[in-house]
């Protein structure tokens, strides 16, 4: 008796498994159904891209410095980040972010801070200065190179401006090209009770 309720035991135990396993092979059947069946775009690019131009603007209008921002850039070229701090450890910083059409990383920063060689070291992942310098629209860009980042330096009065990534040195001549310098206006607000000058009555 004892032999034959541990034989049942074991049928018991096979079926149970046996259960387990067709449970299992149905489950993953089925998933892999929706997958096949729910439309899915495997060909969509997964970088996301954002538009600057409100930033750009907006800091131009309230930044100690003119800032720095491509224009006539090849559509290959995204814009993957943007960013402006009026207040750092290293001053007002802005910063652009992009992708080159061979998904290199290119970077534009920007800072009025009086530590630079911190803030250079900072955005180029501690790239040195290398000998030799390049002059681009009579402009004069010190060298760096870095196990990570590559990067073009200039040094004016209240601004630093370093354009940095893993991007060859043709891609970072290729953007300090495009960069336009400006500072915008800062909005002005009429006192309470006048008029301000661009508004027109109503008709």
């Amino acid at each position: 008796m004892g032999d034959h309720g541990a034989v049942a035991g074991k049928r018991g135990e096979n079926r149970t498994v046996q259960n387990l396993v067709l449970s299992l092979g149905v489950t993953m059947v089925a998933a892999a159904g929706i997958y096949v069946f729910i439309p899915h775009d495997d060909s969509k690019d997964p970088i996301k891209t954002v538009n600057t131009r409100v930033e750009v603007d907006q800091v131009r209008r309230t930044a100690p410095y003119a800032v720095a921002a491509p224009e006539g850039l090849p559509r290959e070229w995204r814009a993957t980040s943007v960013s402006y701090r009026g207040r750092s450890d290293l001053g007002a910083v802005w910063h652009l972010g992009y992708l080159t059409p061979d998904k290199e990383y290119v970077g534009v920063e920007q800072s009025d801070t009086d530590r630079v060689r911190q803030y250079v070291a900072d955005v180029t992942h501690k790239a040195k200065q290398r000998g030799g310098a390049v002059e681009v629209d009579g402009k004069k860009w010190n060298r760096y190179a870095g196990e990570k980042y590559n990067a073009l330096v200039r040094e004016e009065p209240g601004v630093t401006t370093v354009v940095t990534g893993t991007a060859p040195e043709q891609d970072l001549l290729r953007m300090v090209d495009a960069l336009e310098m400006k500072k915008g206006q800062r909005p002005s607000f009429a006192p309470q009770g006048t008029e301000s000058p661009s508004a027109k009555p109503a008709e």
